[in-house]
Parts: C-alpha cells; sequence; structure tokens
C-alpha cells in the first residue's frame, strides 16, 4: 500500500529504523524525520532574522542538521527524494543567511569534527544578541 505521497510501509518504516538507531547512537530521544526537519527550519529563520541566543544554544540547535545527515543514508529512495526536496531549499537559505569562515567562529567555543558537516563552518552574517557578541569577540582577537 502506498500513501498520497508515494509512500510505502516500508518507507515508513525506514524513518522509524533511523530514528531508534540514532537513539541508540546517543540522541536523546526516537525524533522523527519531520521533527529534525521542522527544527532545521526553525534555525535557518531565526538565522536569517538574526539569531540571538547564546552560542552554547546556537551550537546545540546545529545538532539538527547532523540529526539529518545521519539519517539520511538509512531512508529508502523515496523517503531520501522527499527529505531532499525540503531540506535541500532550508541549506540554500543558510548558507545565504551565513558565511563560510572554515568554523573559525563556532570552533572557539566549541570542538568542530572533520567529520561534521558544512554548516558548521559558517558564521551567521547577521551578527545580533549574545550570538553576536561572542563572534564579535572572534573577530577582534584576531
Amino acid at each position: 500500500m502506498v500513501d498520497e505521497r508515494g509512500l510505502s510501509a516500508e518507507d515508513y518504516a525506514s524513518m522509524v529504523h533511523a530514528g531508534e538507531v540514532l537513539h541508540a547512537k546517543g540522541w536523546r530521544k526516537v525524533f522523527t524525520v519531520s521533527e529534525m526537519a521542522e527544527q532545521w527550519a526553525w534555525l535557518v529563520a531565526k538565522v536569517e532574522s538574526g539569531y540571538d541566543d547564546m552560542v552554547d544554544e546556537y551550537t546545540n540547535d546545529l545538532y539538527c542538521r547532523d540529526w539529518l545527515a545521519e539519517a539520511r543514508p538509512m531512508l529508502t529512495h523515496p523517503v531520501r527524494v522527499i527529505w531532499h526536496s525540503e531540506i535541500h531549499p532550508l541549506d540554500e537559505r543558510f548558507r545565504a543567511a551565513t558565511v563560510d569562515d572554515g568554523g573559525r567562529a563556532i570552533s572557539r567555543y566549541h570542538r568542530i569534527a572533520l567529520k561534521e558537516g558544512w554548516w558548521w563552518r559558517r558564521k551567521p552574517r547577521n551578527l545580533t544578541g549574545s550570538l553576536g557578541s561572542y563572534f564579535v569577540e572572534v573577530l577582534d582577537d584576531d
């Protein structure tokens, strides 16, 4: 049986499986692709308008994109196609709202491993509030 989006029971099972596997790897709960895509959409909108929370909150919020990247290989092809159509435009918006600094700003406050995604190596263009203060300090120190 296939639903209105063209997804089968196997497709849905792959999403549940991904959430369970990532939870077993240490994520605090069994998240869904939809939850994490919504979190990524929220963060992108916040960065576009001026993310003003503390740097610790910002780095914590970035992890939703890690979850999506880790889940992707566990999803069936039809789910990946839908995932890509939802996440890719958000990625492009995030790129437009940020500047690639090689991770210099974030790495002053949070360890960035080589395996982590491109989103860890970008800082918001619109530096406001607490986050702006942290990242401006990086620029002033250099």
